[in-house]
């Protein structure tokens, strides 16, 4: 790790905390030539997992798309970063856990409602709407009626 200030690579770890749910790991660390002292943040990423897209094309998995379509489906909605980024590691645990090299977009699609419905039901049904490419407002609606009846039997 090179030291911010002087650039120099002659750098040591002072301290290792880990953070994240224990996702990630803090580390304090000191530089041997000019002093200086500062933190990095290591997070775990996922390597080698090629997504299978509808049209058969494949690609690489990219944490910046899914970030992405989860903020669209939460535009101008109230959320808390931390547990934005919370909701990001349980989806990435979940897709870890399938223990593939391939897999398809409508898996990860899954994951992610299922996730999204409990974080944050509009955001679900936006999510939703796009994923499922809802026809019309009879789908709409379906969709609709499915999650207030979960909600329904859940509070009884």
């Amino acid at each position: 790790m090179n030291c911010p200030v002087c650039n120099s690579q002659d750098t040591k770890v002072v301290d290792s905390r880990l953070s994240g749910e224990g996702f990630s790991i803090r580390r304090r660390r000191a530089c041997n030539k000019c002093d200086f002292r500062f933190s990095t943040l290591e997070e775990m990423e996922i390597l080698d997992l090629v997504v299978i897209k509808r049209d058969g094309r494949r690609e690489n998995y990219s944490k910046a798309k899914l970030i992405r379509g989860l903020k669209t489906s939460l535009e101008k909605r109230p959320y808390l970063e931390e547990k934005f980024f919370r909701l990001i590691r349980e989806i990435e645990r979940d897709i870890q856990k399938k223990s593939l090299n391939e897999i398809s977009s409508k898996q990860i699609g899954e994951i992610v409602m299922r996730r999204l419905k409990s974080f944050d039901q509009v955001a679900y049904i936006r999510y939703a709407s796009v994923y499922r490419s809802f026809k019309d407002a009879k789908t709409f609606q379906k969709e609709l009626n499915l999650l207030l009846k979960k909600k329904n039997s859940a509070t009884k």
